[in-house]
């Protein structure tokens, strides 16, 4: 049988030890964790660009036609210039192209930048509407409503046509390099 003191010692242990767990929690809060958070704004701040690549083969490069023979005056001639031009642009655009003097000049002898076409290759990965343009020295838009995009490859084919080539403005000239500038501008439409 229990005494009352020893009944009484295990009621005070008891409540000794639920005072002690009480405070425990009172020092270290509540068995409920919070969390805690962060929010960061993250800006994406975007301008047009309009870029020709330094890369481009325009862009100091050449193109040379070579008449050695009687067949070179009696045929078209055609080269190709793969990636004439690399264009990164953030909007739709138109691309021109002009000479910068009326003629292909070799000292004071001449050949009219009339007797070059330019046209846009089929490899090219530049869309929009274009048709070959006879050069001159006014703003001709060789492609308009080109798409946006980044690093597109314009491949170009330069044409002097048979007729060109065995007319009076090419056969019977002086033998020499004659030499004319072409600019290419790309405009936002």
């Amino acid at each position: 049988m229990e005494s009352k003191t020893t009944k009484s010692l295990f009621t005070t242990s008891g409540m000794l030890k639920t005072l002690v767990f009480s405070s425990i929690l009172l020092m270290f809060g509540s068995n409920t964790i919070l969390a805690q958070g962060a929010t960061t704004t993250i800006n994406l701040v975007l301008a047009d660009v309009i870029s020709i690549d330094p890369g481009s083969a325009a862009n100091g490069g050449t193109v040379d036609f070579h008449y050695e023979n009687v067949n070179d005056y009696n045929s078209e001639k055609t080269t190709t210039i793969n990636n004439s031009l690399i264009i990164t642009f953030t909007k739709p655009f138109d691309l021109k192209v002009k000479a910068n003097g009326e003629n292909f000049e070799n000292g004071s002898n001449s050949i009219p930048v009339n007797v070059l076409t330019i046209k846009r290759n089929e490899s090219s990965k530049i869309n929009g509407n274009s048709a070959p343009i006879v050069l001159s020295t006014q703003d001709q838009v060789l492609i308009s409503g080109a798409d946006r995009g980044s690093k597109l490859n314009l491949d170009l084919d330069y044409i002097i046509p048979q007729a060109r080539s065995s007319s009076n403005d090419i056969l019977g000239k002086p033998a020499g390099t004659y030499t004319q500038k072409i600019t290419y501008t790309a405009t936002a439409i």
